[in-house]
This record gives C-alpha cells, structure tokens and sequence, in this order.
C-alpha cells in the first residue's frame, strides 16, 4: 500500500519503518528543514556541544520492548536527570526528597521521622484534592508549596496553580530517602551521537522517503491509501473550529567558557525570576568534554499562531473543543492521528514511540483482515 504520513518526528518514523519493513511505500513529508520534530539534535558549531534545539529530551522507560527498539538504531549512554532547583536564595534538589526536606527546614531527620513531619504540616482536610494547589498543600504543605511549586507553575502554565487539575502535581513524587534521580524508571540514558542520527537510522530504509519543506496539501491524501497525521489535531482542519490552546517555549541562547552551573537542569522557583530554568547543554552528554558551553534561559507563554505548540493546555475550554475535532476526525475517512499534537496530549518519548509501535501493529494486522483503520488508538478525550 501506498501510506503518507505527515511529520518526521518519532512517530512518523516509528510507524513508517515499521510500514516499509512490512513491504509498504512511505512517503513521509515535514514542514521543517530537518527530521526529528522537537527531538532535532545538532552540535553547536562555536562550542561543540550537542544542542538540544528545542529543549532537553531525556529518554526514560519502564518499556524494555521501546528500550530494546530504540537501541537497534543508535548507542544509549547512562544518564539520570539530576534536577536542582533555586528557591528564596539557596539551591535544592528535586524532586523533594530526604536532603530537600532537612536543607529547607534546618533539620537533620531519618526517613520516619519526615514522614511524620510531611504529615503534620501538610492539609490534611483536604480529603480529594481538586486543583493543583489543593494536591500540593495536602501532600508537602504550604512552605514547601510556595517554595518549590507556586511561582515556577504560575510561570510555566500563566495562570494561578487554583485554576490547574491536581493530575498536573501526580506526576512528581515526595521522597523520603536521599535518591535525587528525577525519574524512577529501569531504563534511562542518552543516545551518545544525540536523536537526529538515530531517527535518521530508523528512517533509513529503501520503501521510505522523506521530503522536507514539504507543506502537507490535501490532494496528498488522493496519492496514499492511507494517512498518519502527527500535526495539530486542529491544523488538519485549517483552524475552522478556533484553535486548541497550547503553552510554548522562548530561548534565550548564551555562552560561557567553562561550566556555568554544574548540573544539566537548575529551576527557578521564585516567581520574580522571569524565566522557569537554565538548561546547560553539555550536562546532558557527560561522556564528553567542553571547554565552552552552550545555555539555554526558558520562558514559558501561552503560543500564538506561528510559534512552536509545546505544552497542551487542556483545560475545560481547551476539552471543549477537543470534542468537537475529535467528532471531524472520526468523521474523516482514511486518517489516523498520532502523537503529541495529533492527540493532543502531553507526551514522553517512550510513550510516543510505544503508540506508534502499536498504531503500525494495528495497521498491518487491520490490512490483512481486511478491517478500516481507526481514527485514534489513543483517544484524545
């Protein structure tokens, strides 16, 4: 069969080598002047640091079936995510474990004697926390909160932490020992050549193609048999509904020779500070070794029409309208819509390259039963 698929991030990729090895054409086209979406790698010509151009990707999974997929195509290096955070004038570790606790309180606590802490200065009226602050006051406490939480949400999502859903704050664990691995999955690491050679490995096969600076038109989808759409959900259908609000992200670039901050990530709780974190992009491949470096200050704003969607904002306007497209969607003959934008949902990479693993699975046993391809595997709602 003849399969276009829109976008040469992960999920084109995934989908498309999983196609082509099955025997199928793959015409994959993107917008963009290089593969890879917002995973694009590429060595800082002044320094030499890989550059994670559109903001750091830490590859982590308790997928060993992704683990094993994603090294067939390049070398993982070992790497945990050891985050530091700046807050009223000291530096801490996130996330909040052991040494956190004892640092910002003045105290020298074993595990239970913590927990018992945690306990006694958290909320603990409020039974079923229904907003970020409420899961926050209720699992660490107001000083905590306010410390760590408040001012870097405020300025990551643009609004009061009151007006955000608790299952924003699950993701982030309390520990009560001295392990600072912001992740806890079995398996974490760093393609050691950075993402854009191992996507250019996966797409690397006879039955695929690969335009760049290629727009998608609709008389595109005449050609295929079928259609991957990892684009906006809502650019499919030109925007006609209104468009699905998203959070992005500004860069402000700057150099320094030698190591600016000694760790990969430092964020910046304090709400006064503009920026929610400097990222040091050498950190992120320890195994070599800079004399320069290459930083990047994040600032997080709502997008407008032209910028980059990074973050879904998914909010009860943003769900409303999400139903709508999902109905145009279903409504739509021959399309399948993959992957962060396509769903409109925050995520991983492991999670992403997992859904096309599974999306390519349906296609080919769905083609050779004869069955119609679904719209999603993953529901957006």
């Amino acid at each position: 069969m003849k399969v276009l698929l829109v976008g040469a991030g992960l999920s084109g990729a995934v989908i498309g080598r999983t196609l082509a090895e099955a025997g199928h054409d793959c015409r994959i086209i993107d917008s963009r002047s290089h593969i890879g979406g917002n995973c694009y790698t590429e060595r800082d010509p002044e320094t030499g640091v890989m550059m994670h151009v559109y903001g750091p990707h830490i590859f982590h999974t308790d997928d060993e079936e992704v683990w094993n997929y994603v090294n067939r195509f390049t070398t993982f290096l070992p790497f945990q995510n050891r985050v530091k955070t700046t807050s009223q004038g000291a530096v801490y570790s996130l996330p909040v474990n052991l040494h956190t606790i004892n640092q910002f309180f003045g105290k020298t606590m074993r595990p239970d004697e913590a927990r018992d802490f945690i306990t006694e200065i958290a909320d603990t009226s409020i039974e079923e926390p229904q907003s970020f602050e409420e899961q926050a006051l209720r699992f660490v406490g107001r000083d905590l909160y306010e410390a760590f939480f408040k001012g870097y949400t405020e300025k990551q999502w643009g609004c009061s932490p009151t007006e955000l859903p608790a299952s924003i704050l699950k993701r982030l664990p309390v520990r009560f020992n001295y392990d600072d691995n912001y992740f806890f999955h079995r398996f974490q690491g760093m393609p050691r050549d950075g993402y854009t050679p191992m996507i250019e490995a996966i797409l690397d096969h006879p039955n695929i193609t690969v335009e760049l600076e290629t727009s998608y038109e609709p008389a595109m989808a005449d050609e295929a048999d079928h259609v991957f759409w990892s684009g906006p959900l809502d650019g499919f259908f030109d925007y006609r509904l209104g468009r699905l609000g998203y959070r992005t992200l500004d860069f402000e670039r700057f150099t320094h020779e030698g190591d600016y901050q000694g760790c990969a990530v430092m964020n910046y709780g304090d709400r006064d500070v503009p920026y929610t974190r400097i990222t040091e992009h050498k950190h992120f491949s320890p195994w070599e070794s800079h004399e320069g470096s290459v930083c990047y200050r994040e600032y997080s704003r709502a997008a407008e029409p032209d910028d980059i969607p990074y973050y879904p904002i998914r909010m009860v306007e943003e769900k409303s309208l999400l139903s709508q497209y999902v109905e145009l969607a279903q409504a739509t003959p021959g399309v399948t819509f993959v992957g962060r934008l396509g769903t409109y949902r925050y995520l991983d990479m492991d999670v992403t390259i997992r859904e096309a693993m599974d999306t390519a699975g349906s296609f080919l046993s769905g083609a050779s039963m004869g069955k119609t391809m679904p719209t999603f595997i993953k529901s957006p709602l």
